[in-house]
């Protein structure tokens, strides 16, 4: 009898790491692997940077590199593309589906699921931030030094991160069929107001007053720092807004994840 309780005992995974890993290794592929989004999220960052950024490797405003000031900029578009639509719109698929309530189901804790959206979007991030700083060194005239482009990357992690919070709450608001629509309604009026596409100081004024009211300007600005090409603001008032911002998101969404739970 021993014996056979043996032979049909199953080995549990205990790994916590292990499972982590693996699910953040399985999304990243099945983004990359979704055409539909890897190329419109890398594509669209890469290709205004062609037109617009490499347009202006020669011009400077001042002391501004506009290829420069161009490069941090589009980079923050093409991250917090990223973040919204690898998040907003394939946890609200997931959800629609039916899949979370089966990985819910299973030994494997939520946790690692939210991990692996966010760790897929960093990823595109730095994807995307890579990309863009190759363009724009071969052929910006845009010099990085190794500095710059580490604080590039680390800056690309925490806005990735931050506005991944913004995506887990449109997909527990949005319905799936919805949330592409709702998500390009936030996402692009926020990127022009905030001077992802056109630098803040040639906007008309009454523009320039609701920047700073948008957590995207917030993420620029400290991208742009990193060249000194920021704003008079502290840089402290740039991370509170921005870190204020995630834990309101976060917040919001652990409200509406535990009523859903309830309502389950």
């Amino acid at each position: 009898m021993s014996t056979a309780a043996n032979a049909i005992s199953l080995p549990v995974t205990t790994n916590p790491a292990r499972i982590f890993r693996k699910e953040a290794k399985y999304e990243f592929v099945k983004l990359i692997r979704t055409r539909s989004f890897s190329l419109a999220t890398i594509g669209f960052p890469v290709m205004f940077y062609i037109i617009f950024g490499l347009a202006n490797r020669h011009a400077f405003d001042g002391s501004v590199h506009m290829a420069k000031y161009m490069l941090a900029s589009y980079a923050c578009f093409g991250l917090i593309g990223s973040a919204l639509f690898g998040i907003g719109v394939g946890m609200s698929s997931d959800l629609a589906a039916g899949w979370l309530e089966l990985k819910r189901a299973s030994p494997m804790p939520v946790s690692a699921y939210l991990f692996a959206k966010c760790a897929a979007a960093v990823a595109f991030g730095l994807i995307i931030v890579t990309i863009l700083s190759i363009i724009g060194i071969s052929f910006g005239d845009v010099h990085l030094s190794t500095s710059e482009l580490v604080k590039m990357f680390g800056m690309t992690m925490c806005g990735s991160i931050s506005f991944a919070s913004m995506g887990l709450l449109i997909a527990l608001l949005v319905p799936a069929n919805a949330a592409p629509g709702i998500i390009n309604l936030i996402y692009l009026p926020m990127s022009f107001l905030s001077g992802l596409w056109v630098p803040i100081k040639f906007m008309p004024h009454w523009l320039q007053g609701i920047a700073p009211l948008l957590p995207t300007y917030h993420l620029s600005q400290l991208m742009l720092s990193i060249f000194h090409y920021n704003d008079s603001m502290s840089l402290t008032a740039h991370w509170n807004a921005l870190i204020g911002f995630t834990l309101l998101m976060l917040g919001i969404s652990s409200l509406l994840f535990h009523r859903k739970e309830q309502n389950a």
